[in-house]
């Protein structure tokens, strides 16, 4: 096991996450074996059923300790919902859980993000793990401390910043994802590499067999330099009041093209894959990067087979692209990370690792989306 630290400011109220890298077969028994800490472990249906997982869920519903207790959710998207989020409460409740309980999150973003915003909330704050189980939440959801939930179709509309404890990552899971979800989460791996690292960035030009083919050696450096990258950023800007908003890179065009699509129908990775191909067009209108660099990264993003069209095929089926143009603009004026009710606030690159936020105006985003 390597462990990586990310600490966090001194008035932040928290101390240092231990991000874990474990090689081999996952061994959740081993590792979570039953001791005198009140536990509630939190999955779903898809999880739970997993080879590495189901013998775990098993373990932890036979034994007679009220002390360590499952809940399994729905699974996806679509149940990333406010009455998730409380019934993982009401279960803790329910079993007379105390503030020295811990909520251990087993699955990809949508469980990491639930689980640790429910523990913000119960009592007034609990300890929170994440186990992630996609590369998505590898490389991104689960390292931060960014936790919540969708709410009235738009994405991650409540929350906290409240981050676990620990993060325990065994890059073996990625192996039983299914390729949707594989190639999903490595849209932000992909994002990553663009924000902070030219060498990876020739990883997803140059080795993109054993990428897809998802070799063992591959996946475990992208995952450790991307799990990296975002403790840096994290660890000068928690809040996101400056430096960490560069993680929201295709983001705002990308949460956009979800909420209008409905909530799981296009997954998290697509969207943002999207919405960096709409934010290399912006960057380029805008003079702020050159044509070839905008051709350049978006010709990436399609040999990994994501549409970066103005208006992805799927969305072609249900609106003209003026009505198209106009769902997304309206959905990215919900974004939270708008500081003016007039504008819309971006995140461009001029070039690999020079990133930077910028209000742009409706016309701009329109022309984009033609």
């Amino acid at each position: 096991m390597n462990t990586v630290e990310l600490f966090y400011p001194e008035n932040s109220g928290f101390i240092k996450t231990d991000i874990n890298f474990f090689t081999g077969t996952p061994d959740l028994i081993s590792y979570y074996s039953c001791n005198d800490e009140c536990r509630l472990f939190v999955t779903d249906k898809t999880v739970a059923a997993l080879p590495n997982v189901k013998p775990f869920i098993e373990y932890i519903q036979n034994n007679d300790s009220d002390k360590n207790i499952v809940i399994i959710l729905e699974p996806g998207e679509a149940f990333k919902t406010i009455q998730s989020v409380l019934k993982i409460v009401s279960t803790a409740i329910d079993h007379n859980f105390t503030r020295q309980a811990v909520f251990i999150g087993i699955g990809g973003g949508v469980i990491c993000d639930m689980t640790g915003f429910a523990a913000s909330m119960f009592k007034r704050g609990v300890k929170a793990e994440f186990v992630p189980t996609t590369l998505l939440a590898d490389v991104d959801a689960s390292i931060g401390g960014k936790t919540g939930c969708d709410f009235e179709n738009y994405k991650n509309m409540i929350g906290a910043f409240y981050p676990a404890t620990s993060v325990n990552i065994w890059s073996e899971f990625i192996q039983t994802l299914p390729e949707k979800e594989f190639i999903s989460g490595l849209a932000e791996a992909i994002k990553t590499a663009f924000l902070f690292s030219p060498e990876m960035c020739g990883i997803f030009a140059g080795q993109k067999e054993k990428v897809m083919s998802r070799d063992r050696k591959t996946l475990s450096l992208i995952i450790t330099e991307c799990a990296k990258a975002k403790v840096s950023i994290v660890n000068i800007d928690f809040k996101e009041k400056a430096e960490r908003a560069y993680l929201n890179y295709g983001h705002t065009f990308g949460h956009a093209l979800e909420s209008i699509a409905g909530l799981g129908v296009v997954t998290h990775g697509e969207g943002v894959a999207w919405g960096m191909g709409r934010a290399l067009d912006l960057a380029a209108n805008e003079g702020l990067c050159t044509k070839e660099f905008a051709q350049d990264n978006k010709k990436l993003l399609a040999s990994y087979g994501y549409d970066i069209n103005p208006m992805p095929k799927i969305m072609a089926e249900k609106y003209t692209a003026e009505e198209f143009g106009n769902k997304i603009l309206a959905a990215m004026k919900k974004d939270k990370k708008n500081i003016s009710t007039s504008k819309v606030r971006v995140t461009l690159q001029k070039d690999y690792c020079q990133t930077l936020m910028k209000e742009v105006s409706d016309e701009s985003i329109l022309e984009v989306l033609q």
